[in-house]
C-alpha cells in the first residue's frame, strides 16, 4: 500500500494571479488533484467509493505558505492520511522548491458523505487506508476560522456554473476564489495569503443564494457564507505584503 504520493509540476499561467504568483485557490486545486491520484491508488476514489454511494467530502483546510511561487517555478506536493479520528479523516501535504526545501504545508479533514441522503456514512463504510504512524505530521488538525469583532460588509452570492463539481455542490476551491473576489483586487495587488483557514460546515448548492460576511482587523480577514440563517462555511486568515525578496525564486 502506497503510504505517501508526491507530485512534480509546473506553475503555469493559469494557476498565478494578478501578481504572478501562485493564487490560493489554485493551490487547493492542487491539492485536491493530488489527493485524488493518491486516494485512487489506494483503491479509495470516487470511481471506487461511488459504487457504494459514497464520496469523499472536505470539511477544513488549513494551510501555511511561507515564501509563494511565480510562474514557471517547479514546485512538488507531498501528500498522505493519517489515522482517522471517528468520522473524520486527516491528510496532509508539503509544499517544497526545485531544491527540495519546504515552503508550505497543509492540514485538511475529509468525510465519506452517502450521496443520496447527504449524509455522513457510518463507520462500517470506512475504507482501509495506510498505516502511516511512523510519519510527522506538518501540523496540527486544521484550526476554526476566528470571529473577528467588527461589523461585516455583507452582500448577496448566488452559485454559477463554474463554481458547481460532479458532487453537485460548489466545489471547496471555490470558496477562497469568492473570499479573494471579496477582498478586492487593490488589497490583493499588494497582498498575499500566509496564512488560511476555510471550515465547511453544510454543503453551498447551486439554487441556494448565499448571504455573504466579511471583516477585517488589521491584517487578519474572515468570510462567511449562510442561507436561511444557517452557517454554511467560513474563511480566514491572515495577509501579509507581497514581498518580491520572499518568492520562491529569489
Amino acid at each position: 500500500m502506497q503510504k505517501t504520493y508526491t507530485e512534480t509540476f509546473r506553475i503555469t499561467s493559469t494557476m498565478t494571479d494578478l501578481s504572478n504568483q501562485w493564487k490560493p485557490s489554485s493551490i487547493l486545486e492542487k491539492m485536491q488533484d493530488v489527493a485524488t491520484m493518491h486516494a485512487d491508488i489506494l483503491n479509495v476514489g470516487r470511481s471506487d467509493l461511488i459504487q457504494k454511494n459514497i464520496v469523499w467530502v472536505l470539511t477544513r483546510v488549513e494551510v501555511e505558505i511561507d515564501r509563494y511561487p511565480n510562474c514557471n517555478d517547479t514546485v512538488s506536493l507531498q501528500t498522505f492520511p493519517m489515522a482517522h479520528r471517528r468520522w473524520f479523516f486527516p491528510r496532509y501535504f508539503i509544499f517544497r522548491d526545485a531544491e527540495g526545501k519546504e515552503f508550505g504545508r497543509a492540514s485538511t479533514l475529509w468525510v465519506l458523505l452517502d450521496f443520496t441522503t447527504r449524509q455522513l456514512t457510518k463507520l462500517e463504510d470506512m475504507p482501509a487506508m495506510p498505516d502511516n504512524s511512523d510519519m510527522t505530521a506538518p501540523m496540527g488538525f486544521p484550526a476554526p476560522v476566528a470571529r473577528l469583532a467588527v461589523e461585516p460588509v455583507s452582500s448577496l452570492l448566488t452559485p454559477q456554473y463554474s463554481d458547481v463539481d460532479v458532487n453537485l455542490h460548489v466545489n471547496n476551491t471555490k470558496y477562497l476564489d469568492w473570499c479573494c473576489n471579496a477582498l478586492g483586487i487593490e488589497t490583493m495587488k499588494t497582498h498575499c495569503m500566509s496564512h488560511f483557514m476555510l471550515n465547511y460546515d453544510k454543503e453551498v448548492r447551486p439554487d441556494q443564494q448565499m448571504n455573504i460576511d466579511l471583516r477585517r482587523l488589521g491584517d487578519d480577514f474572515a468570510f462567511s457564507g449562510s442561507f436561511e440563517g444557517k452557517r454554511h462555511f467560513d474563511v480566514g486568515g491572515t495577509l501579509s505584503l507581497r514581498d518580491p525578496h520572499k518568492a520562491l525564486n529569489q
